[in-house]
């Protein structure tokens, strides 16, 4: 029915699409590290932790899906990045086992190590994670250390597996990036969701450092990927060349990309200005979306205009494309159809999130319920 290109396309869409969505639902752990920083008693926590913990399944339901849709359509890209940055991946692993431990133990009766711990492991998923988050996401411009043969068989040639990515000051930018817009989200999501005073009275202070940062930080990270070396293939041949400022010539070449990129950046911004001025609860809704489409835009950057989406520093012909890295004709052919599930997924997600934020949580709300978290 469609060629095989067409079907490359349309499924880097689609994982340009939940990666963006992911990104957005990041919130929940940027609004874990401030547990501490927005709540001063422990009705106040209670009711951070109460609020996050109704939306906390949600990002993983958006993470599983992710990982499977890039699983299912560029099995190479899995099988070269999850076995050989292995000590990264396995440490996101952990930062997010740790997460689902901590929601379910921290009220736990008789809790031998006390609430502060969990409430520590759900600091730790939520700096340390979306920080290597961030990290695996940037060697998707600035490269791995891997091999690819003929077969398709590929080795890590660093013994670090991974950890030399954080050697690389763009990466770990880009980490620290991702974990600032955690954390206003963070604030912005309880600017809707919560109705306590005093902590909403915290929020536009948080707001203000934390945007702050992340500003800089994107600033910097949107630079370097416009001016950086990048690499392009020959889709007859595959064959991999360097391109300077290739990422600069490809939103001159797609320019709906580059004016979808400034939508996102300004929408973002009109959130997080009425958030400041007005503290307008809907400004998680702007902020939310402008997050959804910069992040749309950098995912499609790498995979469209015969880019490279995952450069090999060891040898760039072993670099990844969506031509050389996806499935099969059939195999996409056949997901395509089952791919009509995944609006079925995201509408089980608005309902159940309307459902469960018909009003602001309160204490007493909390106080009332014996089964909270």
């Amino acid at each position: 029915m469609f060629d095989l290109l067409t079907l490359q396309q349309y499924w880097w869409f689609l994982i340009s699409l939940l990666g963006a969505l992911f990104v957005f639902m990041t919130f929940v752990q940027g609004g874990q590290t401030l547990l501490y920083t927005l709540a001063k008693t422990e009705d106040e926590r209670n009711v951070l932790v109460n609020s996050l913990g109704r939306k906390w399944e949600l990002t993983f339901t958006m993470l599983v899906m992710f990982g499977g849709a890039l699983f299912a359509a560029m099995p190479l890209f899995y099988a070269v990045s999850f076995g050989g940055a292995y000590y990264v991946w396995m440490g996101i692993l952990f930062c997010f086992i740790i997460q689902a431990v901590a929601y379910e133990y921290r009220k736990k009766p008789d809790n031998f190590y006390g609430e502060r711990f969990y409430e520590t492991l759900l600091y730790i998923n939520g700096s340390l994670g979306i920080f290597l988050i961030g990290v695996a996401v940037a060697t998707l411009f600035s490269g791995g250390n891997f091999i690819v043969n003929e077969n398709n068989l590929s080795h890590w040639t660093m013994q670090s597996y991974g950890l030399e990515a954080l050697l690389n000051p763009f990466n770990v930018a880009f980490g620290l990036m991702l974990v600032f817009l955690s954390r206003f989200q963070g604030a912005l999501y309880f600017l809707n969701n919560v109705d306590v005073p005093t902590v909403t009275a915290r929020i536009k202070k948080v707001v203000i450092v934390n945007f702050g940062m992340f500003l800089i930080l994107f600033l910097y990270v949107l630079a370097t990927i416009l001016f950086m070396d990048g690499l392009r293939y020959d889709p007859d041949t595959l064959v991999v060349s360097v391109e300077s400022m290739k990422f600069l010539h490809s939103f001159m070449d797609m320019p709906a990309l580059a004016g979808l990129l400034l939508v996102g950046v300004l929408t973002l911004l009109y959130g997080v200005v009425i958030a400041v001025t007005k503290k307008a609860q809907k400004a998680i809704w702007f902020s939310g979306l402008g997050v959804i489409l910069t992040v749309l835009v950098l995912f499609l950057i790498l995979g469209l205009d015969a880019s490279v989406f995952y450069p090999s520093l060891a040898d760039i012909q072993s670099s990844l494309t969506i031509q050389n890295s996806s499935g099969s004709h059939y195999t996409l052919e056949v997901m395509s159809i089952v791919s009509v599930l995944v609006p079925v997924v995201l509408l089980y997600i608005i309902f159940v999130w309307r459902s469960m934020d018909k009003s602001q949580i309160t204490i007493d709300e909390v106080k009332s319920d014996p089964h909270h978290y």
